[in-house]
């Protein structure tokens, strides 16, 4: 039994009006780019759902294999083509079903003609198939309303088309269909989290990781890098801008008082942040921010921090509590590298007591003292840029750190 096509459900592009083609174009670039390795395919799309037509069969299953983590497929099914002789379908369909069913199965045939011309209709296709398979694949059990298995029959002009599987895709809206915006990369378990949270949403992703050597080590490079090569899995690449930061932070470090200094260290970043977002043409910042999680993310805190720039700052967990956190970290893959030991620049030079109820006068008063445009503008020109692509491997050996 060969696999010659894979039939892709939009879900929430459905729901658009007269820009879905526009949703329906940035899937089908994002499904031919995932798969630009492989052997071409021909793709057809409609208003609710895409055909993939493989001229190489033999590459179903690492085609399926990308589409689960394509944002914009609700689900899709792997389709075998048959002829249109009656008896050649009833073949092709217990073959398919005896593939996916095991005893007590419940099952259910549903069968579309986009040709009306065939000499059966619908009822009378449900009927021959379903009668014919029942007899043939012994165990199974009818259920119109909740089958486990649903066997679609699609008889269009040329051939017929059967599916009997579902699988689940990563629903949310193509990647690039919501612009672009800029993501905080800390190192820790929440901003890889609130980036793929944004990117599920259709947002493009450019990183921004703060390095101050020799306080942060290589090591906690490499994990950024990795950190953002898992992040690219889902979208084909992200761009890493490691930002210089050790001059800044040591500066806020002598001249600011202490429990100002991590409100302080948050602004500076938000105002390199808004920098590059201008430089990467974005339209938003994102953070892994979490209310009330640590003395940066109280809303007076946040209030301080945001003052510093007009641009929107996105914060996908803002509600979520650190369970439901690490819980989305394990299922897309970056709770492993998110918990290697290395520090950032955000655990280094934490204050003992810092302010959770900030004023921003004050903290703009104490940094009114140091000329932080030009260390800023000589941080963004020193900011190092790398395109990362999935399945990245640690040039410093890092994985060691687990055991």
């Amino acid at each position: 039994m060969q696999i010659d096509r894979i039939l892709i459900r939009y879900g929430e592009i459905s729901t658009k009006g007269r820009n879905r083609n526009k949703f329906i174009k940035r899937l089908q670039k994002n499904i031919t780019d995932a798969c630009s390795d492989l052997t071409p395919f021909h793709i057809e799309s409609g208003r609710d759902r895409m055909h993939l037509e493989l001229n190489n069969p033999d590459e179903a299953d690492q085609v399926m294999d990308r589409l689960k983590i394509i944002f914009g497929i609700q689900s899709f099914s792997p389709v075998i083509k048959s002829d249109r002789d009656l008896d050649e379908v009833k073949r092709n369909a217990v073959d398919l079903v005896r593939s996916v069913v095991s005893e007590g199965t419940l099952f259910k045939v549903k069968a579309r003609r986009s040709d009306k011309t065939y000499p059966l209709d619908t009822n009378e296709l449900n009927y021959e198939i379903g009668s014919h398979v029942l007899r043939q694949v012994p165990g199974l059990k009818v259920e119109m309303k909740r089958p486990e298995v649903e066997l679609t029959v699609e008889v269009r002009s040329e051939a017929v088309y059967l599916s009997a599987q579902t699988i689940q895709g990563a629903g949310g809206m193509p990647i690039g269909s919501g612009n672009k915006a800029v993501l905080m990369l800390s190192g820790g378990l929440d901003s890889p989290v609130a980036g793929y949270q944004m990117m599920k949403r259709g947002v493009e992703l450019e990183a921004v990781h703060f390095f101050s050597p020799p306080f942060t080590s290589e090591k906690a490079k490499e994990k950024v890098k990795m950190l953002a090569s898992e992040l690219a899995g889902f979208s084909g690449s992200v761009k890493l801008h490691i930002v210089p930061f050790t001059d800044i932070q040591q500066t806020i470090h002598q001249q600011v008082p202490e429990n100002y200094t991590m409100t302080s260290t948050r602004r500076m970043m938000l105002r390199i942040a808004d920098e590059l977002k201008k430089k990467t043409n974005s339209k938003a910042i994102v953070t892994g921010e979490s209310l009330g999680q640590v003395a940066s993310q109280t809303l007076e805190s946040m209030e301080a921090i945001n003052a510093v720039t007009n641009t929107p700052v996105l914060r996908p967990l803002i509600s979520s509590d650190k369970t439901e956190i690490i819980d989305i970290a394990k299922g897309i893959g970056t709770y492993k590298t998110s918990i290697l030991p290395f520090e950032d620049c955000c655990t280094i030079f934490t204050p003992a007591a810092p302010k959770t109820r900030p004023k921003t006068e004050k903290v703009a008063f104490y940094e009114s003292f140091i000329d932080f445009d030009e260390m800023i503008l000589k941080a963004v020109e020193g900011t190092e840029v790398i395109t990362m692509k999935p399945g990245y491997t640690a040039e410093t050996e890092i994985d060691s750190a687990l055991f």
